[in-house]
């Protein structure tokens, strides 16, 4: 079964993707992941999307989905689409572009968070600079602060989840990325999950809805 897990910022989109790509043996692919790895591989997407990256510019749409159908065409067993789409316009074309790979979505699950307890997870959320991964000074304290577990890396607090951003973050993903509940509602692919409680609930949660 393969799915899309969309949600607002904080959500445990991440976290869950990791447990599932473990556990179920998805292929997790995050479009941030395919740019990055396509620009450091040279690619010619990689090649276009760095120019736009390092004159400031958003990479187009048409860009990213590209990346995506390129990714899904040489993918092999099911999946996991992780911060795509983004909005309803790109999962529109998400739509017409699945056939052409020879795959497609089975669920859209929803995490679903109050602003309120996502204001409190952004805040405490660290990441590491060597291996990117994530942690919370609150849920998911490191052995030594400040200090990765996992490589000994250094832990920074990335610049949108500073308190003054998350505001803005959140109610632009109100207006953009709410839309698609509707929109896979209407397909009959949506499932909400309560992204409340500990990671294992969560997991449980999500597991559920995809048997």
């Amino acid at each position: 079964m393969n799915l899309i897990l969309f949600g607002p910022p904080g959500a445990g989109k991440g976290t869950q993707s990791a447990l599932l790509v473990e556990r179920e043996g998805y292929s997790h692919l995050s479009t941030g992941d395919l740019l990055r790895d396509a620009v450091r591989r040279g690619t010619p997407l990689g090649l276009e999307a760095k120019s736009y990256m390092d004159s400031g510019a958003l990479v187009p749409d048409s860009l990213v989905i590209r990346m995506v159908e390129e990714a899904l065409t040489a993918l092999k067993g099911k999946f996991i689409l992780d911060g795509f789409p983004r909005n309803v316009v790109q999962a529109e074309t998400l739509e017409k572009v699945l056939p052409k790979c020879g795959k497609r979505v089975d669920r859209a699950l929803f995490v679903e968070v109050p602003d309120s307890v996502l204001a409190s997870r952004l805040t405490g959320r660290r990441v590491c600079k060597g291996c990117g991964a994530v942690f919370h000074l609150v849920s998911a304290p490191t052995k030594k602060v400040g200090v990765c577990d996992r490589c000994g890396g250094e832990l920074y607090q990335r610049k949108d989840d500073h308190e003054d951003v998350i505001a803005n973050r959140l109610e632009a993903y109100h207006s953009e990325t709410s839309p698609l509940k509707e929109y896979y509602g209407k397909l009959g692919k949506l499932v909400v999950v309560k992204g409340e409680g500990k990671k294992e609930e969560i997991y449980n949660r999500i597991e559920l809805a995809v048997k």
